[in-house]
């Protein structure tokens, strides 16, 4: 999929915003990317997780893990794009979730097999910071993280993780500390 293709699918269900945003990451923005206005829709979900599949074929995929929210429908539709592995056994789909200490953590049953090959895959990285903490807990539970994969890198490419990454779009989107947010400056209040 040509990222004009993605570009076009987002705009088409209003997934980019315009605005004064808070990210998860405490940082303030202009623009938001709202994956889940576009996953809302199975077959652009399906679409997507296809794609953002397809850049993995080279790697063994045992089983793919998100950082709940945001990447849970993208991970399921990559997972389930994935070809079984040699003995036939499909990939899984699991995600980690915070616990009461705001924590990631393996919950509702999910663990990993030792050596595990384990692709991690999120919505959005603006900083990676879910998807570091998800690699560190799913390496912590004795599996290998193969590859991590997004479907928008809105950092510019400053995304450094210690697997390979890929991201099906690149987008750069300024992002400010809240103390330098030009916005709030103008009396704006983020969202």
């Amino acid at each position: 999929m040509r990222t004009d293709d993605v570009t076009q699918i987002l705009e088409s269900v209003g997934a980019i915003r315009q605005g004064h945003f808070e990210l998860t990451s405490g940082l303030h923005s202009g623009t938001y990317v709202q994956c889940a206005l576009v996953l809302q829709y199975p077959k652009y979900a399906e679409q997507l997780g296809g794609a953002r599949a397809a850049e993995f074929m080279d790697l063994r995929v045992d089983c793919v893990a998100s950082p709940a929210l945001g990447g849970v429908i993208l991970g399921h539709e990559v997972a389930r794009a994935i070809p079984p592995g040699a003995q036939g056994k499909p990939v899984r789909a699991i995600f980690v979730e915070r616990d009461a200490t705001g924590q990631l953590t393996l919950r509702r049953g999910f663990r990993v097999e030792p050596d595990e090959h384990v692709l991690v895959v999120e919505d959005v990285w603006t900083t990676g910071g879910s998807t570091f903490e998800t690699i560190r807990v799913l390496e912590e539970a004795g599996a290998r993280v193969v590859a991590a994969g997004a479907l928008i890198d809105r950092s510019g490419g400053k995304i450094e993780l210690p697997v390979r990454t890929e991201a099906l779009l690149d987008v750069k989107i300024e992002s400010y500390e809240p103390s330098e947010c030009p916005l709030c400056r103008n009396g704006g209040v983020a969202i």
